[in-house]
């Protein structure tokens, strides 16, 4: 099945359709029709990577990859980059360029244990464990 995302007149995501397989790529032809602004997403697509959705491992056809990323409610539109930004999770976070994902300024610990972000201070704080 075919993707495509309805922008508002700011390129936010406003509606993302299920279009026929023999729409793949008639972007135009849909705006036509309708008179709104669509743009075709991949489903299968996160960060640049098309992956096979019945491995969950990266396709072998790279081709598929669309947009960098599939457009989610609230996602932008980057037309310089031909990209679905999603909305910045924090102010403090940056755009990776290659992905098209935010990242915070500094890396998550891979400790094997649970991690949320403080804004406040910028930094990892660890997720301490209730007990009952």
């Amino acid at each position: 099945m075919a993707h495509f995302a309805k922008l508002d007149g700011n390129n936010v995501v406003i509606f993302v359709t299920v279009g026929r397989d023999e729409d793949d790529g008639k972007e135009a032809e849909l705006c036509a029709r309708t008179g709104d602004v669509y743009k075709q997403t991949s489903y299968n697509t996160r960060g640049g990577v098309h992956y096979d959705p019945n491995t969950g491992e990266p396709s072998a056809n790279q081709s598929k990859a669309l947009r960098k990323n599939y457009a989610g409610l609230g996602y932008t539109y980057d037309a310089g980059r031909d990209a679905f930004i999603p909305p910045t999770p924090y102010a403090s976070w940056l755009l990776n360029e290659t992905t098209c994902l935010w990242e915070a300024p500094v890396p998550m610990p891979q400790d094997g244990k649970r991690y949320y972000w403080n804004e406040k201070t910028t930094s990892w704080v660890e997720q301490q464990e209730v007990t009952a």
